[in-house]
């Protein structure tokens, strides 16, 4: 093994000597306590090297090890459950260790000594390429872990046996054309590479997150990407994890890059007992997290977006939707700019290095609505939610306009309508989706064909509501006339009775696409026979006062099992101004 020198530190970079033979990304251990890094630099003999772990203490003489491999994640049976540190350190071993992470501490991301069972899904003599599933095992009481051929060993299975295995153990034999392999449950991969497909097509299916504003105003495809910037306290995390536990997923990756230690502490003590809303099960049961909290070192967030990445497009290619949650990347940039700074590296804007945007992009592109490699044929979706918590609030913050450059939804969060708890508080006025047009197909077959007009219609509301709220600001309600004031009472009504949610009701924390639509329905009729009675006549504070709209209010409390109900309350809306209109004659 090749061995180099330390000849300077600083801070979480390292340079060596004696470096010549080593490559790009190659991993290699930093001083007499082994500790992890990463080269990210090569001139002649000297390497710039990324370190993982805290550098104190290092020497320049010290002595610095190649390992030959970049940085790889371990990928197999006994991901899920557990929580990951940035380099895939399971934390529920180091546990073990103290309170604290030793430095240079060494512990497999997979538990080499758990047995799991086993069953074969081909048979001696048959031809495999990369990708082919080749078996199965249970991993949790929620998901099939299948194993897949790893990429770039294709040829004859000479041997398959069923049974119980640890995932280091042979379950069978191969043989290829540079020789006999052996089989195993585990397999590895660069995190920095992104794991290819048969082919990438456009999402077609809505990421169903049961949240109303997200769901009726910006929906999210499978295998489509977000961002939710907004300043501290907004609720970034919150609408992360409302996401996280009812979005029609089946696998769900979440990273905390750079918080706080107390939010990856709650995630820890809410996700074991939240429930998965089909099976009523754990959701732990199919989450993978992986933690980087803003005291663990600052190079290891990058490492940890890259080490999320590969796991859920892992799980991807097993056929299965991932939803990737990366809360937030604003911190994996400001690691970027401190090492960059290191480098003395020519800055860019705001002193995060010039390549901000292109790692920005190559870890969102890595989303996607695939046909994955392998037999059986079967598709699975990646789709990649980033939060993102620029100064102040700032939205012309070089990393939110990075990331709005490639992903497709943006939801602005406001941190006024936060402190008036409104919750989510997703701005719709700033907030976008560029997924609008490839969900309507979906929509009108799925749902119903009304539900697209009726959420354009509802968009136009909210926006005059804006505009008439300066005027009244400015000259008083008293100029408006009877149908603006009727836009302002639907804006009102939209915006407490469809928008706004409680998570603190299951009948409420969770809206399907069906009662959306109906209570969408029933709020835009009303609106639309009220416009009909004021053009006959009939005095805005009549319609105020009828009695159905305390039942359009609590319509977000009908069960989903009771949905009738909605469909009788339009019919109730109807008779009720057709009353007040007949009255008139």
């Amino acid at each position: 093994m090749k061995i180099g020198s330390i000849i300077k530190v600083a801070g979480p970079l390292v340079q060596a000597t004696g470096m010549g033979e080593a490559r790009m990304y190659d991993m290699v251990r930093v001083g007499p306590e082994r500790l992890v890094g990463e080269i990210i630099s090569l001139k002649g003999e000297i390497a710039s090297i990324q370190v993982y772990e805290e550098t104190e203490g290092l020497k320049v003489g010290g002595p610095v090890e190649e390992t030959g491999q970049p940085l790889l994640a371990e990928l197999g049976p006994g991901l899920l459950q557990n929580i990951f540190d940035g380099i895939q350190r399971p934390l529920s071993q180091i546990e073990k260790h103290g309170d604290f992470i030793l430095r240079g501490i060494q512990i497999p991301a997979i538990n080499r000594e758990q047995k799991w069972e086993f069953e074969p899904v081909v048979k001696p003599g048959q031809k495999c390429q990369p990708g082919d599933i080749i078996g199965q095992v249970q991993e949790s009481p929620l998901i099939v872990h299948r194993i897949m051929l790893p990429l770039g060993i294709s040829g004859e299975i000479l041997e398959i046996k069923a049974g119980s295995f640890t995932v280091e153990e042979p379950i069978g034999l191969i043989r290829t054309a540079t020789g006999d392999r052996p089989l195993t449950l585990m397999q590895k991969w660069p995190v920095r590479q992104r794991r290819p497909v048969r082919e990438k097509k456009p999402p077609a299916e809505p990421l169903v997150t049961g949240q109303r504003v997200i769901d009726t105003l910006f929906p999210i495809l499978k295998g489509g990407t977000a961002c939710i910037p907004g300043p501290f306290g907004s609720g970034k995390t919150v609408v992360l994890h409302a996401i996280a536990e009812w979005a029609n997923s089946q696998v769900v990756v979440y990273i905390g890059c750079g918080e706080r230690g107390n939010e990856m502490a709650d995630v820890l003590i809410e996700f074991p007992r939240l429930k998965d809303p089909e099976s009523g099960r754990p959701l732990l049961e199919r989450t993978i997290l992986i933690a980087n909290t803003s005291n663990m070192p600052v190079a290891a967030r990058e490492a940890s977006i890259y080490t999320g990445i590969t796991i859920a497009e892992y799980y991807r290619d097993m056929g299965y939707s991932v939803a990737l949650m990366a809360d937030s990347t604003s911190r994996w940039a400001e690691a970027l700019r401190e090492i960059s700074g290191r480098m003395e590296e020519m800055p860019g804007e705001e002193g995060y290095p010039a390549y901000l945007g292109t790692s920005v992009a190559s870890f969102y592109e890595r989303a996607g609505w695939v046909e994955c490699l392998g037999k059986p044929q079967r598709m699975g979706s990646l789709s990649i939610i980033g939060a993102v918590s620029p100064p102040g609030g700032d939205l012309t913050d070089p990393v939110v306009q990075m990331t709005l450059r490639v992903v497709k939804v943006f939801w602005g969060l406001d941190d006024r309508l936060a402190y008036q708890r409104h919750f989510p508080a997703i701005n719709w006025l700033t907030s976008y989706s560029l997924y609008e047009e490839n969900l309507v197909p979906f929509l009108a077959r799925e749902i119903s064909s009304d539900f697209v007009k009726d959420r354009q219609e509802a968009l136009a509301i909210l926006q005059q509501e804006a505009e008439l709220s300066e005027i009244v600001r400015l000259v008083g309600m008293e100029t408006l006339s009877p149908i603006d004031r009727l836009v302002l009472e639907t804006a009102r009504s939209l915006r407490e009775d469809y928008l706004h949610q409680s998570a603190f009701d299951e009948r409420d924390a969770y809206t399907t696409l069906e009662k959306q639509s109906l209570m969408l329905q029933v709020i835009m009729s009303f609106h639309r026979l009220a416009l009909q009675a004021l053009e006959k006549g009939v005095e805005l504070e009549k319609i105020r006062s009828l009695p159905v709209r305390q039942k359009i209010a609590l319509s977000r409390y009908v069960p989903e099992k009771k949905l009738d109900e909605l469909i009788e309350l339009k019919k109730e809306i109807a008779s009720s101004f057709a009353e007040i209109v007949t009255s008139l004659k």
